[in-house]
């Protein structure tokens, strides 16, 4: 028999989840057996994210499937999409899109389905997550890959990329103890850990990018306020046009580079 729902409430309240009400009601709609609810339920209230328990994260209005222990798409990231989109919203052909760092494939899959014609590379090191992306990206006939950034995609994208769209890892090492124990305990320590200064990860997609981008084509990269100057100087530094983005409302922010 099915948990009833305060009851429900009442577990996941005590456990201190600030949504209880919400998060009760999602849990026992998307169980699959009555008998499924409990272990839904007695997960998140050990601190599993909601999203791995229910096995989705909605995402730019998408269900975004996703396996425990994979980075869960945030909320913020969202304005990173909508700055890709308006940026290659009206190319005259299909536009050529690059997601490195793609985790479950969350943004690269919500360009694909703004832009509605699209050629969609992924690429990710963790197996795990190229898993979850091959799903998600399945109807937009993607090539997903399983690799260090620019590595294992094809040769014959050299200097034709429209964009290269980048959600990588740019929490400074030492601010990994401060971060939500859902992600610290839940979430690949590779999907969160951008090193002393949040950057290394960030510095070799910058150096990489002129390579692989048309004359015209753009780098966009999510990235915390502080660390914004210094990503728009590696860009210009790369020989790219920088600019810094902002959305106060979405606490998000994106620095792009554009190719010339």
């Amino acid at each position: 028999m099915s948990l009833p729902l305060p009851v429900v409430v009442a577990r996941l309240r005590a456990a201190g989840c600030v949504f209880a009400e919400d998060e009760a009601e999602l849990l026992v709609r998307s169980a699959p057996t009555p008998a499924a609810v409990s272990a839904m339920v007695e997960r998140r209230a050990a601190g599993m994210p909601l999203e791995q328990v229910l096995g989705w994260a909605e995402f730019c209005g998408l269900r975004i499937a996703l396996e425990p222990g994979v980075f869960v798409p945030r909320r913020r990231s969202e304005f990173l999409v909508e700055r890709a989109i308006a940026l290659v919203r009206n190319a005259p052909t299909p536009a050529v899109v690059v997601d490195l760092c793609c985790g479950s494939g969350a943004v690269g899959a919500a360009v694909a389905a703004a832009l509605h014609r699209s050629r969609l590379y992924a690429v990710d090191i963790d197996p795990a997550a190229v898993r979850c992306a091959e799903q998600n990206l399945a109807s937009q006939h993607a090539q997903v890959y399983v690799g260090d950034l620019y590595q294992p995609l094809p040769a014959t994208l050299r200097a034709q990329a429209d964009l290269l769209v980048v959600n990588a890892p740019y929490v400074p090492t030492d601010e990994l103890p401060l971060l939500p124990a859902e992600a610290r305990l839940h979430e690949p320590q590779a999907a969160l850990d951008g090193g002393v200064d949040g950057l290394d990860l960030v510095r070799r997609i910058v150096a990489g990018a002129p390579a692989w981008l048309r004359r015209g084509g753009h780098l966009l990269i999510e990235t915390g306020q502080h660390q914004a100057a210094e990503t728009a100087r590696a860009i210009a530094a790369a020989g790219l046009l920088a600019q810094v983005l902002r959305s106060e409302d979405r606490d998000a922010t994106v620095v792009a580079g554009t190719a010339r």
